[in-house]
C-alpha cells in the first residue's frame, strides 16, 4: 500500500525506531525490497536515485511506474522516494510523475549556494505537497567521509534547516556511500547532539558499510531514516555469480535472477527487523494513517 515516505519517517521518529529506505535500480530490486518488508512485517521506502534514472536512459517514468505498481500491491506500507536529485529538471519530473517525497542534494555546492538552491527546491516541493530531505556535510567516498571537518555541525545544521525549510536532514556522522565492507564507525555522540539541535528527522546515508551494532546505536541516538543500497547489490551480484559459476550453460535470466531477488529480500528483511528493534515490535505496523498516497 502506497503512503507518504514522510509519514513513515515522522512516525518512526516518534516511535524511537527507524524506517529503512532501499535503492531501486531494476524491477527485481523493487520486488525484493517489498518482499523483504512483507517478510519482516515492516513498512519500507523504495528509493530511485538520479544515478538510477541515468541508467534507465534518463527516463524516470518507466521505473517509477514499475516501483509504484509493486508498492501498491504490497501488504505493508510503502513509500516511493526520489533520491539524490541534483538536477532541477529531474526535480520538476518528480512533481510531474507523482512522487510523494524527494531528497534534493546540493551538498557539492558552497554552504550559501546549498541554502539558496535547497530553499527554492523546498518551496517548489511544498507547493506540490512533496516532503523534502536534503544533505549537509560530506557523505561521499570513504576518504571524504572520514576526513577532518567532514562532519555536520549541529549549530550549522539547525540554522540550515530553518533557512531552507526542509522536512528531514541527511547528516555526515561517519558513514560512506558505496562501502563493500561493514567497517564504518559512527559518531553517536554527534548524532545525539544533532537530534537535540535539529527540529526535523535525521537521515543516515551510506548505511551498507555500517555494522549492525553501530546501526542500532545510531537509531537509539536519533536516526529516523536509514538508507541502504550497496548491500542489496552485493547480495544480488554474489547470487548471480554463484548461479552462473555452478551452471556455465545457464542462459535463462529467470533462473539466476529469481535467487538473486530472494537474496536481496533476505537482506532487506534482516535490516528492517534490526531497525525496528529500538522502539517497537518488528511485527507491528506503524501508527500513521492508512490512507493511500502518491509517496
Amino acid at each position: 500500500m502506497l503512503i507518504s515516505a514522510g509519514e513513515l519517517v515522522n512516525d518512526a521518529r516518534l516511535r524511537g525506531c527507524a524506517v529503512g529506505a532501499f535503492n531501486v535500480i531494476t524491477v527485481e530490486h523493487a520486488e525484493a525490497i517489498v518482499t523483504g518488508a512483507e517478510q519482516a512485517g515492516r513498512p519500507v521506502i523504495l528509493q530511485i536515485s538520479e544515478n538510477a534514472v541515468r541508467f534507465h536512459h534518463g527516463r524516470i517514468a518507466p521505473i517509477a511506474a514499475a516501483a509504484r505498481a509493486v508498492a501498491a500491491a504490497s501488504s505493508v506500507l510503502v513509500g516511493l522516494h526520489l533520491d539524490h536529485v541534483e538536477s532541477d529538471e529531474l526535480l520538476a519530473d518528480a512533481v510531474a510523475t507523482g512522487f510523494g517525497s524527494v531528497m534534493y542534494d546540493a551538498s557539492r555546492r558552497s554552504y550559501a549556494h546549498n541554502v539558496a538552491a535547497t530553499s527554492a527546491a523546498a518551496a517548489l516541493c511544498h507547493r506540490h505537497g512533496l516532503w523534502i530531505e536534503s544533505e549537509l556535510g560530506e557523505i561521499g567516498g570513504k576518504d571524504g567521509a572520514h576526513a577532518p571537518g567532514a562532519r555536520t555541525d549541529p549549530h550549522e545544521a539547525a540554522t540550515y534547516v530553518d533557512a531552507t525549510n526542509v522536512d528531514a536532514l541527511a547528516v555526515a556522522v561517519g558513514s560512506s556511500h558505496a562501502m563493500h565492507t561493514r567497517t564504518a564507525r559512527l559518531d553517536h555522540e554527534l548524532i545525539a547532539r544533532l537530534r537535540e539541535a535539529v527540529r526535523v528527522p535525521l537521515v543516515l546515508h551510506g548505511s551498507s558499510g555500517v555494522p549492525d551494532n553501530e546501526l542500532s546505536a545510531a537509531v537509539r541516538a536519533g536516526m529516523a531514516k536509514i538508507n541502504i543500497g550497496t548491500a542489496l547489490n552485493l547480495a544480488f551480484t554474489r547470487s548471480v555469480r554463484a548461479s552462473l559459476t555452478a551452471n556455465a550453460d545457464l542462459v535463462d535470466p529467470r533462473r539466476y535472477l529469481a535467487p538473486a531477488r530472494d537474496a536481496m529480500a533476505a537482506t532487506v528483511a534482516n535490516s528492517l527487523r534490526l531497525l525496528s528493534a529500538p522502539g517497537s515490535s518488528p511485527a507491528a505496523q506503524p501508527t500513521v494513517g492508512m490512507r493511500t498516497s502518491d509517496g
